[in-house]
């Protein structure tokens, strides 16, 4: 499905989330770095654990409000509230109320992601799914290639400025919201009067039929255990490059080494590992189109799994490009697939509902992933890999069970 097919409300949020990831990518991956400089390893563990929570609410509730509101209006509501938590983090004094800042920029995102993806699912036809949300991953990892290497300059240096910049980029895309991006709630969709607290309990029993669904509950397990090696590029991982992995030369040119700091180090992986989604994001979904979603959820698994295990086997920056490659992989063919099967398998009336569910895994993912952090301070590196490593084997089986219920019960 060529992009001058699509929908306007589409291309004005291909253009407005590619714009804020690129700024998103030069300050997220150095947040537990940050903080673990500022408050400690184990604080800094501990406290990354609890941002989940309010963005596991926050899904929950934007899930809820989507199929009642509307996508548009909960799209506005998660935007302003990241430009306002972009403020706060950009005038904050003191660490304690960055990471406030933090906790709402992540509630914000949450409450704007199950109308994020209900919309598309409105728009696009089953068959093209797959291929529209690898585009818009594509375009959310182009500020993935340069992000990370500028902000290990900025974000340490000018943090104040990227985060002013941050909020103005979210001001001007919820002002295109507004003005240019039309409603998608299907007819079938209940339109009642709106009380937050009904609302609330409304979507509380709802959400218990969804749970009920032991495929869908399956289904989560095994994702919660799944991304935890993936989300690892941005928690253990540059705790780990950062403390022991040494400055190095990248290369020689003209008799003079080109040298990169720990830091450095990191930043450039993180920048290739968003170069790769950038190249490969939509030729490995087209790669991997008539492949089973089974098999492509086992190989991300395996992938990701053995490709974090291997960054602990070596400290110089060229096999550490090679793991990244390996991992990218994993996190690059699950990306497109687990949205579609999640918008193919949520019934239309309740599909923000589903979309707010689903987006679960990543919330709890993100809460039991900060453990490798905490756990590093009594755990040497090899061990933190291995744990990590035995989360990818126990997806692995829950992904095949998961497809066994599927087949025996579908839909």
């Amino acid at each position: 499905m060529q992009i001058r097919l699509w929908d306007s409300n589409l291309k004005v949020r291909l253009i407005g989330e590619g714009l804020f990831n690129m700024l998103f990518w030069m300050y997220f991956p150095f947040i537990t770095v940050y903080f673990s400089g500022a408050l400690g390893n184990r604080i800094a563990g501990i406290l990354m654990t609890i941002p989940p929570i309010f963005s596991m609410i926050g899904s929950l509730l934007g899930g809820a409000l989507t199929d009642k509101l509307g996508r548009r209006p909960v799209m506005l509501m998660g935007a302003s509230l990241q430009t306002l938590m972009f403020v706060m983090f950009a005038v904050s004094p003191s660490p304690w109320m960055d990471y406030a800042a933090f906790i709402g920029i992540g509630l914000g995102g949450a409450i704007y992601r199950p109308a994020s993806s209900a919309m598309v699912a409105d728009l696009v036809p089953a068959e093209n799914l797959r291929q529209v949300f690898a585009t818009f991953t594509t375009a959310n990892n182009i500020g993935a290639v340069l992000g990370p290497a500028l902000g290990a300059i900025f974000f340490f240096h000018y943090r104040q400025e990227l985060l002013w910049t941050c909020a103005l980029v979210l001001l001007v895309y919820f002002v295109a919201i507004y003005f240019m991006v039309h409603e998608t709630l299907p007819q079938t969709a209940k339109h009642s009067s709106i009380k937050i607290t009904r609302v609330l309990k409304e979507q509380w029993k709802g959400y218990g039929i969804i749970f009920r669904d032991k495929v869908f509950l399956v289904y989560i397990l095994a994702g919660i255990c799944a991304l935890i090696p993936i989300m690892q590029l941005d928690l253990y991982l540059p705790v780990y490059v950062i403390n022991h992995v040494p400055a190095q030369a990248l290369f020689t040119w003209n008799g003079a080494p080109i040298m990169l700091s720990s830091k450095e180090v990191f930043g450039w992986l993180v920048g290739f590992n968003g170069l790769l989604f950038v190249l490969f994001i939509l030729p490995v979904t087209k790669w991997f189109g008539k492949w089973k979603e089974r098999n492509v959820f086992i190989l991300s698994s395996l992938l990701a799994g053995f490709g974090t295990f291997f960054v602990g086997l070596n400290t110089n920056i060229w096999y550490l490009f090679f793991v990244t490659i390996i991992f990218t992989f994993g996190e690059m063919v699950r990306s497109p697939v687990t949205q579609s099967f999640i918008s193919r398998y949520a019934p239309a009336h309740a599909r923000g509902q589903y979309m707010g569910a689903d987006s679960l895994q990543y919330t709890i993912g993100k809460f039991l992933a900060p453990m490798m952090v905490f756990l590093a301070s009594w755990v040497p590196p090899m061990g933190i890999f291995s744990i990590i490593l035995v989360f990818a084997f126990i997806s692995i089986g829950l992904y095949i069970q998961l497809f066994r219920m599927y087949a025996e019960h579908p839909g």
